[in-house]
């Protein structure tokens, strides 16, 4: 009896455990009642029927599915291997169970499915230099093919394209070309503007130099200019004080005779150029003239006797 008793307690204490159920904050719980769908709960402690009852439980955190590498021909008939991720969550955990039975499977061969259809319509140029479009295209066509899975497609990332081997080394020789094309043009176009540089600032220069000269030059005859100038008219106050004094002092015509004398005697040290003498003086070396005249005539007389 007290074996029997035992047995009972130990199967009702089985019965209990079996019967409690713990769903986490991230998990959504789907109760089965001999095989028809009763409820969905949520979060915490719930408690089902033994033997006629059981619980699924669906993860909802968002989750990771890596999609093998595939070959992929694109329109330009190139071969490539392109290798990409997708991130989705689970919006319905009542669908995801029941309208799909292996949703990473069929979610791996819908984006290979994608992809080629996706990438055969882009040459290779475009398919290495659009990755965001790519990802977009697919995500959207995934979102919608999964939506009756209750599962959304948060995104999808192409990780690598890789192109066949010659073709990358074809691609890499004519990086290097252009590279090469580059650096070359900009060397002549440093060259160019290097000459450029250096003929506008010999321009500048001999601008400068030859405004420099003329500048000089105009200042030397501005200079010579003040020169004649203060020259003058020194000369001119020294003939006036000359002229005053003379004829404050009254002087005769014997006087201005031997002044006339003295000057033509300065005449001949050939020193002079030019004289200019008044009319006065004039009469008086004619008449001087006259008197030699003269005396050069008488002389010759005797010289004829």
């Amino acid at each position: 009896m007290l074996i029997a008793l035992v047995v009972l307690v130990f199967f009702l204490i089985v019965l209990a455990a079996s019967s409690i159920r713990i769903v986490r904050p991230y998990e959504r719980g789907l109760v089965e009642r001999l095989g028809k769908f009763k409820r969905e709960v949520g979060a915490g402690v719930h408690f089902i029927i033994p033997f006629f009852e059981r619980m699924i439980k669906v993860d909802m955190r968002e989750k990771v599915i890596d999609v093998p590498p595939q070959e992929v021909i694109t329109r330009d008939n190139v071969v490539v291997t392109v290798d990409a991720v997708i991130y989705y969550e689970i919006t319905d955990a009542y669908r995801v169970v029941y309208n799909v039975s292996n949703f990473e499977m069929a979610t791996i061969k819908l984006a290979q499915t994608n992809l080629r259809n996706v990438i055969g319509e882009l040459e290779l140029d475009q398919t290495l230099t659009s990755r965001e479009r790519i990802n977009m295209k697919l995500r959207t066509v995934l979102d919608e093919a999964t939506d009756k899975w209750g599962v959304r497609i948060t995104r999808v990332e192409i990780k690598k394209i890789d192109p066949p081997q010659d073709i990358t080394d074809a691609m890499s020789k004519q990086m290097k070309a252009e590279r090469t094309k580059r650096a070359a043009i900009l060397e002549a176009e440093g060259y160019k503007q290097a000459e450029i540089l250096k003929a506008e600032g010999q321009k500048n220069a001999a601008i400068l130099r030859a405004e420099g000269e003329a500048e000089a030059i105009k200042r030397v005859a501005e200079a010579n200019m003040q020169k004649l100038i203060l020259e003058a008219r020194g000369q001119a106050e020294a003939i006036k004080l000359v002229f005053n004094a003379i004829h404050e002092g009254n002087p005769t015509k014997d006087l201005l005779t031997v002044r006339y004398l003295e000057t033509l005697k300065e005449m001949a040290n050939g020193q002079a150029t030019k004289i200019f003498l008044p009319f006065e003086a004039s009469s008086i070396l004619a008449s001087l003239g006259a008197i030699s005249e003269i005396f050069k005539k008488e002389e010759n007389k005797r010289d004829e006797k």
